[in-house]
Formats: structure tokens, sequence, C-alpha cells
């Protein structure tokens, strides 16, 4: 669970842990660049996975050298998307931002109403085509809409079981 309600603390690193820290970081952003997300907001995780603490918008630019309005950017999407929550620290003014209660879930989530959404364009278009004809063009459809089928299914298993 995120820590919240206390002020956030520095961790107290080696020099081999800030690496091992900063290669996750990095390695988190490029995942999440795969994955169609912008790679700052990939690299905000990282950080709030390895740290497990609450970081304002200031800490974040600093700490992942970007800038602050693209701090917000990324930190509204990670907020969408359920990863992240905005939090506040008793007499600190500032706003911070910590992973959700159950961020895997929200990921989870998020790639099952996407796979619905594919799942159901297919259904469309095999809908919309005529009767005869379109052969391969169909077993092609029937193919991916299968494939999203068995995904749909493995994440709704998975959120089942980690729910």
């Amino acid at each position: 669970m995120p820590e919240t309600a206390s002020r956030p603390r520095k961790t107290g690193q080696t020099g081999y842990d800030r690496k091992v820290r900063e290669r996750f970081i990095e390695q988190m952003g490029i995942i999440a660049q795969g994955d169609g997300v912008p790679r700052i907001a990939g690299r905000m995780m990282g950080l709030m996975i390895f740290d497990g603490r609450p970081y304002s918008f200031s800490e974040l630019a600093t700490e992942l050298q970007v800038s602050r309005g693209s701090v917000s950017t990324n930190a509204r999407i990670l907020v969408q998307t359920g990863v992240l929550e905005r939090t506040a620290l008793p007499g600190d003014r500032q706003d911070y931002f910590q992973l959700a209660e159950h961020p895997c879930e929200a990921v989870l989530t998020g790639a099952l109403v996407r796979s619905r959404r594919a799942r159901s364009t297919i259904a469309r278009t095999a809908e919309a085509l005529p009767a005869a004809g379109q052969a391969a063009l169909k077993r092609r459809l029937k193919t991916f809409d299968a494939f999203y089928a068995t995904i749909i299914g493995a994440l709704e298993t998975v959120i089942a079981d980690h729910g």
C-alpha cells in the first residue's frame, strides 16, 4: 500500500542502489513508451514504485530532470488511468502524487477496455461485409476476434483473482 499522511522521506541509497534505481526508472520509461504511454509517465511510475512515497510536482521535476509542465501532463495521464492519485500531506499546501491503492488493476482494466473495444470494432467490421466473398479478410478478422477473446478472458481472470 502507498505511504500517506506523512512527510515524504528521502531514501538512503548506496551508490549501487542509486544505479539500480536509475536503471529501473529508465527501463520503466522505455517499457511504457513501448506500450504507447509517454516515456516520462513510465519514468514517473518507476520512481513511485521504487521509492514508495508521495512526490510533489517540484520533486518529480527535479528527480526526473523534466519540466513541471511535463510532470503535470504525465501525472494527469497516470491519474486518469488510475495508476497514480493526488494526495496532500498535513500542514503542506503542495499537491503530491503517489501510487494508487491498486495500480496494477488499473493497468489491467485499461488493457481489458482496449481489448473489448478492438473486439467490438472487429465484430462491426465483419457484420458490415457482404455475405459472399472476402474470404481472406473474414479469416483474418476471425483470427483476431479469437485472439482478443482469449486476451479478454485472461484479463478478466487475472483481475478477478487480484480483486
